[in-house]
């Protein structure tokens, strides 16, 4: 940790990315978990038409950072960029808040907010630019310090919006907190972050939108993105699957499932630190393919709990596993796009819209075939498809 925290410091970039990050994972954190209560029973769209709305926002939010991050690549610096998507982010959040219709919300869903996503992968975009020329391992242990903010964000935001807003009559006013958020972040970058360049103005320019849709899609980066999204997916699923099977085959209650939550995303705050510093001694795709490895025999322990017990001492192993699986993705998407930044970084929103579909996917399955405790297994067939299509392409880096 000692060799870690000046590295952070070291580069200014860092820091602030740090604190940006935070205020993006609070406007996300404190309006997600009552945005279909908001959307559905406030304000009155039925469940398709919501589906529909979740779907088209996640398509939105890849195109536009596809288009953003390519579009910074060939400015030069990410500063422009970022400082648009959190502006977007103060207009969805805000007119949401100060017009709460069905139109409103809508439009707030389908532009500003999948705009405002984008943010994401600007900030690590930014970061890869700034640590140009850091060592891979060093890279990687940064990476996992900023991740951690927004897991952080996750871990506090809840509970706190939750208890301000518990005599509330609407969640609206979440939807003004996270305004604010964003307000912070736009001003934050403004302020500290400083410009920084991500790549060679006379090769970026060259970087046609079309041409970079293209490398997107090219086998080696696009089957790549596919055995992540497989791997992320389980992490997905468990949100979906755990509390049904808490309430269900292990016989436990809603409060049980509050805080097994609390628990796991406590845990996993300290273990990105942790797997920061295993990467030091092997590869990140190594890591990888351990903590999925682990992910999957947590996912067939899950499938065949029967007591509340059973679900609490699989946290550890939990919370272990998921931290790896949502820190190291990050730098291994980056890389398969090494040289253009912002290119790069969006797929990491890439990468969470094929999550999402592959988590749909197998829950229809499972569920179609299945109970709860069986789609839990089939995720964890799911997982194995993703390490396998992992150590396929990467055999070198996972064993050498």
């Amino acid at each position: 940790m000692k060799r870690f925290l000046p590295e952070i410091y070291r580069n200014p970039t860092i820091p602030v990315s740090m604190v940006a990050i935070f205020a993006y994972g609070f406007a996300g954190a404190a309006t997600s978990p009552y945005q279909s209560v908001i959307g559905i029973r406030e304000l009155g769209l039925g469940n398709g038409t919501y589906s529909l709305l979740f779907i088209a926002a996640a398509t939105v939010n890849v195109i536009a950072s596809i288009m953003l991050g390519n579009l910074a690549d060939r400015i030069g610096h990410y500063r422009p960029m970022m400082l648009l998507s959190a502006a977007f982010g103060v207009l969805g959040f805000g007119l949401v808040y100060m017009v709460p219709t069905q139109a409103v919300f809508v439009f707030a869903l389908l532009l500003p907010l999948p705009v405002y996503g984008a943010l994401n992968g600007l900030l690590f975009a930014n970061i890869r630019g700034a640590t140009h020329g850091m060592a891979r391992k060093e890279l990687a242990a940064v990476n996992s310090g900023v991740r951690a903010m927004l897991s952080l964000s996750w871990v506090l935001v809840p509970g706190i919006v939750g208890a301000l807003l518990i005599h509330a009559s609407s969640m609206l006013p979440a939807w003004l907190v996270a305004a604010c958020a964003c307000l912070a972040c736009l001003l934050l970058i403004y302020r500290f972050m400083p410009d920084r360049t991500g790549t060679d103005r006379a090769e970026a320019r060259h970087l046609t939108h079309l041409a970079a849709l293209g490398e997107v899609l090219s086998p080696a980066v696009f089957f790549r993105v596919t055995a992540i999204a497989l791997i992320c997916s389980t992490l997905q699923m468990n949100g979906t699957v755990l509390p049904l099977i808490m309430t269900g085959a292990a016989h436990g209650t809603v409060a049980d499932v509050g805080k097994i939550v609390g628990i796991v995303a406590a845990l996993e705050v300290v273990f990105i630190v942790v797997w920061g510093r295993i990467q030091r001694r092997i590869s990140p795709v190594a890591a990888l393919a351990i903590g999925t490895g682990l992910y999957l025999v947590y996912l067939v322990a899950l499938g065949h709990a029967s007591a509340p017990w059973h679900i609490y001492a699989l946290t550890p192993v939990s919370g272990f596993a998921a931290a790896v699986i949502i820190t190291i993705p990050i730098t291994y998407l980056q890389d398969l796009i090494a040289d253009r930044p912002g290119l790069g970084s969006s797929l990491i929103s890439v990468n969470m819209f094929m999550s999402a579909g592959f988590n749909a996917l197998v829950f229809a399955l499972g569920t179609g075939f299945s109970d709860y405790s069986g789609t839990a297994l089939l995720a964890a067939a799911s997982a194995a498809v993703g390490l396998a299509m992992l150590v396929c392409f990467e055999r070198r880096k996972v064993f050498g």
